[in-house]
């Protein structure tokens, strides 16, 4: 049953052999911080190896999601998505809710590298797997993880084996531009004690999205960018039961654009009359400002290891440092904002550049004992702790703005905007910075009763402290200088049982909590704000711990040729944590829900229809909503936040199937392959006022260019479900393989999620995936 093994054995999810030895190998991971087949685990556990990685031509997160079962992501442009499982979530967070705690942990190997929005897009060159743990893992994963977590696990150093990989692509987009990527990996052994692995990678990104300027200007191609970056482990060990592996890890993402489409904005809309009129098309935008992402990422970690008679030592600990910089144009939304303060349309077409920027330091140490003998009692138990200092800056540079202030107010009026230090010409600028200290003491234990009954018992115990400064100033804001703080402590459980009815099928259930630690909104823009909006959204200042139970039933099972696997679940949450855009307030709020559920079903199965076509599945059906309902002053439900209504940004169902058939050798190939897959994702909203009825409907709502304000448009709220396909061919020689595909066959245009600035009365828009690509790879393996 839940048996731990000392050696790693060389898997693959989907392995495709000759025809003679057509079966599906074992694999093997660390879920539980101890290695064991996926098949042994009395939880829902989904691993995709690097075979998996590689057929499915997957270079990120999202790409990857699309072949796990439960696991969806909100594209919100680059570096900057959002993970949910099983549909625990609270919405969209963007970019200014810097205090919002993630729910779902994101892991490289040991070290914790998610941080609510901006969770960096690693690259999946050189894993041995990635990991999927769905539901709540707080026991041994602890706050973030209250969904779920998501470990990518590299490759580590060998000693004794020189060996590596070289991979080169080229790509184009229908109507884009190109792309590529050149990556290596090399193990190089250092005696017989010493052994590193140097990863490198660059990545150009192909641009599709167009962008519209003044004076009829188009830009083509403006979402480009790069991702390029390193890994370097050193492996020392001195003898068979002890092992340092150091580790630097760098990465920088940037990109010139945003996968922004958009319908409206104030500037580029059919309304206008002393400005031309424009109606955006597909893929298309209206810009000021050229935009631009910056995500530049440094960890340093160390894992070391002692084995001795009866346990097995670790430490882990790690330093990150993250520097990161949105920079995108807020011209429409700072010109909605100057028509509101009557400082007339000259100034309200100033260009205006909305910059956030986050600098983060975070160190975690984590010593943990387990068990290694082969007694029937198995387990786990350590401490965390961790330190993470965050400012966050958030500014509006627009050259001209106190001329305008001072024109309508009086001369030296724009001064007395700038009463905390900032300035000038520069209308909101806010700083915040964050101090979090976590602490936790974490144990799991698995008794096996009989040989076929295994029962795992588990808690975490942690203390949370978070300080918050914050300061503003400029006409738009608030004038804060304050601070806050906020704490939690608590205990969470969870009870596994696991039952092997045969040798090849197992029934495993479970109860287990998670939790989402708390925090404190923003102040809003008050000075922004419409009265309704001041009234409906003011009173949201702290929000609480956001905890659930998840109780699951679950099968196993796998034979030589067919693995299937699934689960059934429910989860009851208290005190979800909702995000919803404070209107006119040009803000975002959190708050708790009192009660919401989730609940489903997910199923994946892979097989050898025959010893040449091997076939895979992986969907999830699931319900996800509110068990309560929140009312202003006034009685009225705030913002779609009712009894029976959808929680936002996941899909009701989702699957993908793919069939690969092996042809044998072809052109003096050892193995040629073709692969077809397809994925089909149901409707989504991005929060939850976007499933009310009129919610697609906006009013421009400024007397702007020759419009009134009077006039109406329309955006999808509720994003349509799509069907993606992909089409890959493949010839596998000794040392090399030369893969040429199609991405997204059908060209589907796919709405990911709804972008929208001031309840639309700026911009809104709709954030859309990459068109038609053809690529060609080439690998060669050393």
């Amino acid at each position: 049953m839940f048996k731990f093994k000392k050696t790693i054995l060389a898997a693959a999810m989907i392995s495709i052999v000759p025809a003679a030895q057509a079966q599906l190998e074992e694999v093997l991971v660390t879920a539980t911080k101890r290695t064991a087949s996926v098949q042994d685990l009395p939880f829902s556990v989904n691993a995709q190896t690097e075979a998996d990685i590689q057929r499915s031509n997957a270079t990120t997160l999202e790409e990857l999601s699309r072949n796990v079962a439960g696991l969806s992501i909100q594209n919100l442009g680059p570096g900057q998505s959002q993970v949910a499982i099983r549909g625990v979530s609270a919405g969209q967070i963007v970019r200014d809710q810097p205090g919002v705690k993630e729910q779902v942990g994101v892991y490289l190997d040991e070290t914790v590298i998610s941080l609510s929005l901006f969770t960096p897009d690693l690259d999946l060159f050189d894993l041995d797997r990635v990991e999927t743990l769905r539901g709540p893992q707080g026991t041994l994963f602890g706050s973030g993880s209250i969904g779920g977590t998501v470990r990518f696990i590299t490759k580590q150093p060998v000693l004794e084996e020189m060996e590596g990989q070289i991979e080169a692509n080229v790509n184009t987009v229908d109507d884009g531009s190109e792309g590529g990527h050149l990556k290596g990996a090399i193990n190089i052994p250092m005696g017989e004690t010493l052994a590193l692995r140097l990863v490198g990678y660059g990545t150009q990104y192909p641009g599709y999205i167009d962008a519209l300027g003044e004076g009829g200007r188009v830009d083509e191609d403006v979402n480009d960018g790069s991702r390029n970056g390193l890994r370097a482990a050193l492996l020392w060990q001195p003898t068979d039961n002890f092992s340092i592996t150091p580790r630097i890890v760098y990465q920088e993402l940037e990109t010139d654009g945003y996968n922004r489409q958009e319908t409206y904005n104030m500037f580029a809309n059919p309304f206008t009359t002393t400005r031309p009129a424009i109606q955006l098309d597909d893929l298309e935008q209206y810009l000021l400002l050229d935009e631009a992402f910056d995500d530049e990422t440094t960890i340093a970690d160390v894992v070391a290891t002692w084995s001795l008679n009866a346990v097995d030592l670790t430490y882990v600990g790690s330093y990150t440092d993250r520097d990161i910089v949105v920079s995108r144009d807020a011209s429409a939304l700072t010109g909605s904002i100057t028509i509101d303060f009557g400082f007339g349309e000259d100034a309200a077409q100033l260009p205006s550049n909305l910059r956030d920027t986050t600098e983060l330091e975070q160190m975690t140490h984590e010593f943990r004992v387990s068990s290694n003998g082969d007694s029937a009692l198995q387990w786990v138990a350590g401490v965390f702790y961790s330190d993470t200092q965050r400012d966050y800056g958030q500014f509006l540079p627009t050259a001209g703005y106190d001329d305008a202030i001072d024109a309508v107010n009086g001369p030296g009026s724009a001064d007395d905007t700038y009463v905390n230090g900032f300035g000038p010409n520069s209308p909101f600028n806010s700083e915040l910075s964050y101090d979090i200290e976590q602490t936790a003491v974490f144990g799991e234990a698995t008794y096996s009763f009989t040989d076929r009954l295994d029962v795992t018992l588990g808690g975490r115990w942690y203390d949370f402290e978070e300080t918050r400064d914050i300061i503003q100033d400029g006409i738009f804001s608030s004038y804060a200088d304050q601070t806050d703080e906020t704490s939690s402590d608590g205990f969470t459980p969870r009870i596994l049982a696991a039952y092997d009815v045969t040798d090849a099928v197992t029934v495993n259930a479970q109860a287990s909590q998670g939790f989402r630690l708390g925090g404190v909104n923003d102040p809003l823009n008050t000075p922004l704000c419409s009265d309704s909006d001041r009234r409906i959204f003011g009173g949201f200042q702290d929000y609480d711990d956001e905890t659930l139970w998840n109780y699951e039933i679950g099968v196993k099972s796998m034979w030589d040729n067919i693995r299937l696997n699934a689960a059934v679940f429910y989860t009851d949450i208290e005190d979800l944590q909702v995000t919803l855009d404070a209107g006119t307030c040009s803000s975002r709020v959190s708050f708790n829900v009192e009660e919401a559920h989730t609940m489903g079903a997910e199923l994946e199965l892979t097989a050898y229809v025959t010893d040449a076509f091997v076939v895979t599945f992986a969907g999830s059906v699931l319900e996800a909503e509110f068990d309560s309902t929140v009312r202003d002053g006034d009685g009225n439900v705030v913002g779609g936040v009712e009894d029976g209504n959808r929680l936002a940004s996941v899909p009701e169902w989702q699957f993908s199937v793919s069939g690969t058939y092996n042809f044998g050798s072809i052109l003096g190939s050892e193995d040629s392959y073709v692969s077809l897959w397809w994925q089909a994702v149901g409707d989504r909203i991005t929060q939850p006022s976007d499933q009310l009825p009129g919610a697609g409907t906006f009013q421009a709502g400024r007397p702007f260019a020759g419009m009134t304000g009077d006039e109406v448009y329309t955006v999808e709220t509720e994003l349509d479900s799509y069907d993606l396909v992909n089409l890959s061919a493949g010839l596998n020689y000794a040392s090399w393989d030369l893969v040429v595909y199609v991405n997204n066959l059908t060209d589907e245009l796919a709405l990911l999620s709804l972008d929208r600035e001031r309840g639309g009365t700026a911009r809104a828009g709709h954030r859309v995936n990459q068109p038609r690509t053809y690529g060609l790879t080439a690998r060669y393996n050393f």
